[in-house]
C-alpha cells in the first residue's frame, strides 16, 4: 500500500484508509464464540448488515465457519450454502463485502458473487488459495495463526511473537506479489487470540506500531475475546467496553480495519478520538 495514499485496491472499491474503517462482522454460523450466529437466515444478515453501515460500517464481513478455540471444521458445501446466499443479497448494497474463508472453493464462489475482499485467517495457505485470489482483483487479508482453530489454544509458544509474527506475515506478502497480486491490494492481521496466549497478545498489540511501519493496512479484531475477558473477568455479552476502548487503542497505533461486533459504540469512540486530535477532525 501506498504509505502516502492510504488506498486499499478491492474489486471495484478503493478504499481511503486515511480514517479507520469499522469492518462488521456478520456471522452466518449456529456456533459462534460471541452468540451472534445468524444460522443461515438471508433475511437477519440483511438487517443486521443494513444496522451496521446506518451505524457507521464501511465493510461488511461474513464468515459461516466458527474459528473460536476447540472449533469442528465444516464442510465445504455447507459453509458455502450458509454464506453465498448472504454474500449475494450484501453486495447488492453495493458496498464492500468480505468473506471469511479458508477454503479456495468458497473463496472462488464469494469472488465470483461479487465480493470485494477474501478474510483468510489462514493467509491463503490452502492448496489453491493464492490462486483464487491471484486471479480476481479482490483485496486481501492474510493473518497470522500459530496451529489451526481446533487445538491453537492449547499451548501456544513463540521465541519472539512479535518477529515471528512479522515474519510470517512478510513471508506470505511475498508469496502474493509473486503470485501477481500488488501490495495495494493487501492487508495484514497480527491475529490476536489465534494461537497465542494473553502475554503475547498484549506484546502484539504494544507492536502495532512497529507492523503498521510496513506500509500495508493493518486489521485488528479484538471484539469481545477472550483476551478481553482475561484482563477484565468479563463474560463475553460483558465485554463491550473493553472492546471499544481496545479498538480505539488500536486505531491510536496504526490500526486502518477494526473489525468488531459493536459498530455504533466503536464509531462513537473513534469519533472522540478524531475530535480530541485536531489534525484529524475534519476528515471524520
Amino acid at each position: 500500500m501506498d504509505a502516502v495514499s492510504r488506498t486499499w485496491l478491492c474489486g471495484k472499491f478503493r478504499l481511503n484508509l486515511d480514517l479507520p474503517m469499522i469492518m462488521a462482522i456478520i456471522n452466518m454460523t449456529p456456533d459462534s464464540f460471541s452468540g451472534d450466529g445468524l444460522s443461515g437466515s438471508v433475511g437477519a444478515a440483511l438487517r443486521q448488515a443494513e444496522k451496521a453501515l446506518r451505524d457507521g460500517a464501511g465493510i461488511l464481513d461474513v464468515g459461516g465457519e466458527s474459528t473460536r478455540p476447540g472449533a469442528e471444521a465444516v464442510g465445504e458445501q455447507e459453509e458455502l450454502d450458509r454464506v453465498i446466499p448472504v454474500l449475494e443479497a450484501l453486495v447488492a448494497l453495493d458496498v464492500p463485502v468480505s468473506v471469511d474463508t479458508l477454503k479456495p472453493a468458497v473463496m472462488r464462489a464469494a469472488i465470483a458473487a461479487g465480493v470485494a475482499i477474501v478474510n483468510d485467517i489462514n493467509a491463503l495457505r490452502a492448496p489453491g488459495a493464492v490462486e483464487a485470489v491471484a486471479a480476481s482483483s479482490a483485496g486481501v487479508c492474510l493473518m497470522h495463526m500459530q496451529g489451526e482453530p481446533r487445538s491453537m489454544q492449547e499451548a501456544p509458544a513463540y521465541t519472539e511473537v512479535v518477529d515471528e509474527v512479522e515474519a510470517f506475515l512478510l513471508q506470505r506478502l511475498a508469496v502474493l506479489e509473486a503470485s501477481g497480486v500488488v501490495a495495494a491490494r493487501i492487508a495484514l492481521d497480527p491475529g490476536f487470540g489465534f494461537g497465542k496466549t494473553l502475554a503475547h497478545n498484549l506484546e502484539l498489540f504494544r507492536s502495532l506500531p512497529r507492523l503498521a511501519a510496513h506500509g500495508l493496512p493493518l486489521l485488528v479484531g479484538v471484539s469481545r475475546k477472550r483476551m478481553l475477558g482475561d484482563i477484565t473477568g468479563r463474560a463475553v455479552d460483558q465485554r463491550m467496553p473493553a472492546a471499544i476502548t481496545a479498538a480505539a487503542l488500536a486505531a491510536q497505533r496504526g490500526a486502518a480495519i477494526l473489525r468488531v461486533h459493536d459498530v455504533a459504540a466503536t464509531r462513537d469512540a473513534l469519533a472522540m478520538w478524531v475530535a480530541i486530535d485536531a489534525d484529524r477532525l475534519s476528515a471524520y
